[in-house]
């Protein structure tokens, strides 16, 4: 991690002229003056807490060294209101980022956080050994939102939790070990789940058990382009060489998050799902970053391939910031947890389950799956404007608000562009855009944010973005 600081440092340090060398523009000349944030009618609360250095000082002390953190100089972000946070001098920034795909209705949403106070103040914490309307109410309303026969559900308190789950679940219901997942996916940072990720960054040298990695079906830089049929034959291969011939299960996301802003090639989850049931798996749909209507067309993205998973997950946006999760199946495979106790201390919790529920209730009031893709097609559109002008854009994709612009130096090779991205990923923050980052080499900036961000907030990420790119 201290190496990786310093050559980030190094990076920053580079002269304009060295970074023109990777860099090209064209239309040439920089935009006139930096773009300025939207107006937004809200005013922060004085702040009188620790300030940056003390809280990074105490941070490095009694905080793991592997917690890393965003930028040169940290961020001490103190408040936030919709799709804009704030730090400890006031400034406002837009969150283009959602606390990485979390936030969906928007920071301190005032009808969440009505119901969460409301429930707090009658009772936080019971368990599911007695009885409380609050699980159930919302199980119910999640259960309604699911296709097909996925109508039992399971709380926890993570993304990580969930698959965890769901794997238990598919290799008690098939009666097989082996687990299937894409390179370049993410599904979690525990031990179980490490091995179902297929990103070297976030895998520890631990035994991962029976999981296999197949080819990632993507149309940017992946081996067949678009042709799900010749991924599809790659994970049948695997199937025939490389296990037993039975799987217990396929996991995958639609688009993937931390792998940066991929999405699956037309057709593939159709076509994998029938191979996977054919050698006795069950096929689980990701949805931790993807589902809740971020993706516009959809409310989950797995319907965007036209195929009904046996397992859905989710977490992150199903609270807002709540730390919650869910696992959802049918009535046949959840039986088989009956056969000892399945249990979860915190999941489901009245505060929680009232907070999940408030947020489907917004989501549905304010029409944020058609709001995500109206802003998402406008930015996408003006995005792809953008990559005409600046040669360093090598791909824009993404459906809705989940979007990824991938940085190259080269367009024919697609060779990352590593520093070029930490030196616009620094400006943007100077000029008060909070964005994601992700992919294998760090040069996917990830659009993700909350799902009540505008068209006019859109066009000034946008602008921003054409204007650091017109400096380097």
């Amino acid at each position: 991690m201290a190496f990786r600081r310093a050559l980030i440092n190094t990076v920053l340090k580079r002269s304009q002229s060295d970074l023109r060398l990777h860099c090209r523009s064209i239309g040439g000349g920089s935009v006139a003056a930096p773009p300025v944030l939207p107006a937004f009618d809200y005013q922060p609360k004085p702040y009188t807490g620790p300030l940056a250095d003390e809280v990074f000082q105490k941070r490095k002390k009694f905080l793991g060294s592997s917690l890393f953190y965003f930028y040169q100089k940290p961020v001490n972000i103190v408040e936030g209101k919709m799709q804009y946070l704030f730090d400890e001098n006031g400034k406002r920034y837009l969150d283009a980022f959602a606390g990485i795909v979390t936030v969906s209705c928007g920071h301190c949403h005032p009808e969440i956080l009505n119901a969460i106070f409301e429930q707090s103040k009658l009772l936080q914490h019971a368990t599911t050994i007695y009885l409380h309307h609050a699980i159930a109410d919302f199980a119910e309303a999640l259960a309604s939102k699911m296709p097909g026969n996925l109508k039992v559900v399971y709380f926890v308190n993570s993304g990580s939790e969930a698959n965890e789950l769901a794997m238990l679940m598919a290799r008690l219901y098939s009666g097989n070990l082996s687990m299937i997942s894409l390179r370049n996916a993410y599904h979690g940072g525990s031990s179980g789940t490490i091995g179902l990720t297929a990103l070297n960054t976030w895998k520890y040298s631990i035994p991962e058990g029976e999981i296999h990695h197949v080819i990632n079906p993507d149309p940017y830089r992946g081996a067949f382009g678009s042709d799900a049929s010749a991924y599809a034959r790659d994970l049948k291969d695997h199937i025939d060489y490389g296990t037993s011939g039975k799987v217990a299960g396929f996991i995958s996301e639609t688009i993937q998050g931390v792998g940066g802003a991929v999405e699956l090639a037309p057709g593939y989850l159709k076509l994998v799902y029938d191979i996977v049931r054919n050698a006795g798996g069950v096929c689980i749909a990701d949805e931790v970053q993807t589902g809740f209507g971020r993706t516009g067309s959809h409310y989950w993205g797995f319907e965007t391939q036209g195929v009904i998973p046996d397992i859905v997950t989710m977490a992150k946006g199903i609270g807002n910031g709540l730390p919650l999760g869910a696992v959802v199946t049918t009535p046949e495979i959840a039986n088989v947890l009956a056969q000892k106790t399945q249990f979860n201390t915190f999941g489901g919790n009245p505060v929680c389950s009232a907070g999940g529920l408030a947020v489907l209730r917004v989501l549905d009031k304010e029409k944020r799956q058609q709001h995500c893709a109206d802003v998402g097609s406008h930015l996408i559109e003006r995005l792809r404007a953008l990559q005409q002008k600046h040669d360093i854009i090598g791909d824009v994709r993404g459906r809705g608000l989940m979007v990824g612009v991938e940085l190259v130096t080269d367009r024919k090779e697609k060779t990352p562009a590593k520093a070029e991205t930490l030196v616009v990923f620094e400006n943007l923050r100077e000029l008060g855009v909070l964005i994601g980052k992700g992919g294998l080499h760090g040069n996917v900036f990830r659009i993700k944010p909350p799902m009540c961000f505008t068209k006019d907030d859109a066009d000034f990420i946008v602008d921003a973005l054409d204007y650091s790119m017109s400096k380097l």
